[in-house]
């Protein structure tokens, strides 16, 4: 995580955000499971099949299915596109929200849809990827808490000072982003998301201003 520049990891947070504000309206509408948290509907999945509870399963294993594509079809499409910037990448990300949201919306088993929710999580976790490797974790929380935990350790023993907070930042992103998302729900229903998918367009057009302005002051065509 360390690698990552502040302005790119200032990026992250608004993208944890977004993505705990969608994982809260997926967890609203779904009775229980996650369209970024993989572990939690795993776990799910198997506490269902001994229950009987064969569909639920079902529908916990397509999140998996679908987050797993995401990061699949993120992956390739950022290897293929390479020189495309972070922004133009993000602002995809908002046009693949939309066109979720759409989904959920039309779809006549809610619970299936949100696979389509899923993968656009998935693929947000391929914008930061060095070495073939994630550089930050940002729609897990679990392993945001595991860095936290080991920066801290670090803190105590005397090594790194500053190690636990940016952990600790994208771990109260996706929290907040969680109590924005319920509330909006409350207001708005699934259409909801439509605030979260603005909001990554913003985001990703943001950062293509920000790219060019900087090229042009460093004389780069």
């Amino acid at each position: 995580m360390q690698t990552v520049s502040r302005a790119s990891f200032g990026g992250s947070l608004l993208l944890a955000g977004a993505a705990g504000f969608v994982d809260a309206i997926g967890f609203i509408l779904s009775g229980g499971l996650f369209v970024s948290f993989m572990s939690g509907n795993s776990t799910q999945a198997g506490v269902e099949v001994s229950r009987g509870e064969v569909q639920t399963a079902t529908v916990a294993l397509s999140l998996v299915a679908g987050f797993v594509l995401g990061v699949l079809a993120g992956r390739v499409l950022g290897l293929l596109t390479e020189r495309v910037r972070i922004g133009g990448r993000i602002l995809g990300l908002g046009a693949a929200l939309f066109a979720a949201t759409g989904i959920v919306a039309l779809w006549p088993h809610p619970g299936f849809s949100l696979a389509a929710l899923a993968a656009v999580m998935g693929a947000m976790n391929t914008l930061f990827i060095v070495a073939g490797r994630a550089q930050v974790a940002i729609t897990y929380a679990t392993g945001t808490l595991v860095s936290f935990g080991i920066g801290l350790a670090d803190r105590i023993v005397g090594g790194h000072r500053g190690g636990w907070v940016r952990p600790l930042l994208l771990w109260a992103a996706i929290t907040l982003g969680a109590l924005l998302g319920s509330l909006a729900w409350r207001a708005m229903g699934a259409l909801a998301l439509l605030v979260a998918a603005g909001g990554l367009c913003v985001l990703g057009l943001a950062q293509i201003v920000r790219a060019v302005r900087r090229d042009r002051s460093s004389g780069q065509p």
